[in-house]
């Protein structure tokens, strides 16, 4: 065996994914979800008799690991504490601890609220928070440590109708970036993940806060089609290599590099260009902003029905498939 690995946000998509890696590398793999359901599923997903499915290499790596998935909700820190402390005590290290966990909320900002912010900023940047500070002492101590966040091109790029996302994934840059600058010398390193657009099938648990019908008509071809996104078992496979080896980033598509150079060199000239892709984008309801802690919306699979478009589901049928099988639609049909 390789050693631990904890992944948060392992049950579906990316995280899933992730874990199959790991699993595949020898890896013994505690995962964490918000439901049991998922979890089930993805255990026996990873089970060793099914994992080539996920990583069809896996029946070169010998022996290959295990999956234990174990219910947490990574916005509560004593729940990651007691999860993670329940992990190091019947392993008796931890020496991998990934955070994927998220949620995309697409829309105009004046269909935002400030409930989804707090949504946004408690999943993809105290999450994060929550583990790192849980895992990092007894890694310290250890003097041995891999740690990698998950933002996106988002994180470093303010994407249009993306705006709680982009705050949250913005904050997890500076996080990972600043640890791994702070844990220089002691053996434990974090990696910063910036994937852009990868196929996942994520587009069916997207949260579409304003008029969700017609931004579900640009976003989930964006996220499926070749060009424009990546597939998420190669970007898993990268991810996995890049965070065990250490690295300080992984970027994992040439529009992220690029997005992230141009944006650093000319960050006026990329807003003003950001700006027009603002406006043709669909506008949300009439009102502001609102300082209201409710987060309602509407979800991906709901914002296709309905839309009803034969074309955008035929333009989207890649990240379809990828979301029947990696776990983002459960027992339901797309």
């Amino acid at each position: 065996m390789s050693g631990v690995a904890l992944v948060a946000g392992a049950s579906r998509g990316l995280g899933l994914l992730i874990s199959a890696e790991l699993v595949s590398r020898g890896y013994r793999v505690h995962g964490c979800a918000r439901d049991r359901g998922e979890l089930d599923r993805a255990e026996d997903l990873l089970a060793p008799e099914r994992l080539g499915e996920l990583v069809p290499k896996a029946t070169g790596h010998r022996p290959v690991g295990s999956f234990i998935g174990e219910v947490c909700d990574v916005t509560d820190a004593d729940a990651v504490a007691a999860w993670v402390e329940g992990v190091r005590t019947r392993e008796g290290s931890v020496d991998v601890a990934i955070h994927v966990a998220g949620i995309i909320q697409v829309g105009p900002v004046e269909s935002t609220t400030l409930g989804h912010f707090r949504a946004a900023i408690d999943t993809m940047l105290l999450g994060p928070v929550h583990l790192c500070l849980a895992v990092l002492p007894a890694m310290l101590e250890a003097g041995h440590g891999r740690i990698g966040v998950v933002s996106s091109v988002g994180g470093v790029v303010a994407v249009p109708h993306l705006l709680p996302y982009s705050v949250a994934k913005f904050g997890a840059v500076g996080l990972s970036e600043g640890l791994q600058a702070e844990l220089s010398g002691t053996g434990v390193t974090a990696t910063t993940i910036v994937p852009g657009l990868m196929r996942t099938g994520g587009h069916v648990h997207a949260q579409f806060v304003g008029d969700a019908p017609r931004d579900y008509a640009w976003f989930a071809p964006g996220a499926s089609m070749p060009l424009l996104s990546v597939s998420a078992e190669r970007a898993a496979r990268r991810i996995v290599e890049g965070v065990l080896a250490g690295r300080s980033q992984v970027e994992l598509t040439p529009l992220t590099w690029v997005g992230r150079r141009v944006h650093g060199l000319a960050p006026g000239i990329t807003s003003r260009v950001l700006g027009f892709v603002a406006r043709a984008l669909p506008r949300g309801d009439d009102r502001a902003p609102s300082m209201s802690d409710a987060s309602g919306h509407v979800d991906g699979e709901q914002a296709r029905r309905t839309l009803g478009s034969r074309v955008v589901d035929g333009v989207s049928v890649l990240g379809d498939r990828a979301a029947r099988r990696l776990n983002e639609t459960g027992s339901r049909d797309l």
